[in-house]
């Protein structure tokens, strides 16, 4: 009679890729992508990320596409979901922001998100505890203000129909008498 077959065994995500993404290559990319060339005589620093950036329509693309590796990475090793939302929102931050032509090519040399991802990656890695929490808290504040950035402009049109009823019919509404 044979042995009962073992169940295959498979390694978890930390142990794929490994030396692609250990933490010298990792701060390496991030460094070549957002501060590796100075402009002399000022401590402003700059990467591929913002000489790709001054390209319209695609360099921001581009460089939000080499972001993702740094999140990639992270999820590979095992990154608290909460802290890849937060890394996402960076890159998301810099792609968007970035795209407004010249003040977007500035925000996005100053805002170096590749830096801050490679810095919540090892951070979630080695203080894990102390960046969850600050990971939750950077994302209850995001959600409170885009709350609230959605919220005005009901209240604008809330504002401008009471104005408009007014001025035509003579008529206040009084919109806190509706909930």
């Amino acid at each position: 009679m044979q042995p009962p077959a073992q169940p295959e065994v498979l390694s978890p995500r930390v142990k794929r890729a490994r030396g692609l993404f250990d933490d010298e290559n990792l701060d390496i990319l991030s460094h070549v992508l957002d501060d590796f060339i100075p402009i002399p005589g000022t401590s402003i620093r700059f990467g591929l990320d913002g000489i790709m950036g001054v390209i319209p329509g695609i360099g921001d693309v581009l460089g939000g596409i080499a972001s993702c590796i740094i999140i990639i990475a992270a999820w590979v090793r095992g990154v608290p979901y909460v802290t890849l939302a937060r890394m996402v929102t960076n890159v998301v931050i810099e792609v968007v922001v970035g795209s407004v032509p010249i003040l977007g090519d500035m925000f996005d040399i100053a805002w170096r998100a590749n830096r801050r991802n490679y810095a919540l990656l090892t951070g979630s890695l080695y203080e894990p505890r102390k960046h969850t929490i600050q990971s939750w808290l950077f994302l209850g504040v995001l959600c409170t203000v885009l709350f609230l950035l959605m919220l005005l402009p009901m209240l604008l049109i809330a504002w401008l129909a009471n104005g408009l009823m007014h001025s035509l019919f003579g008529v206040d509404v009084h919109f806190h008498t509706w909930f």
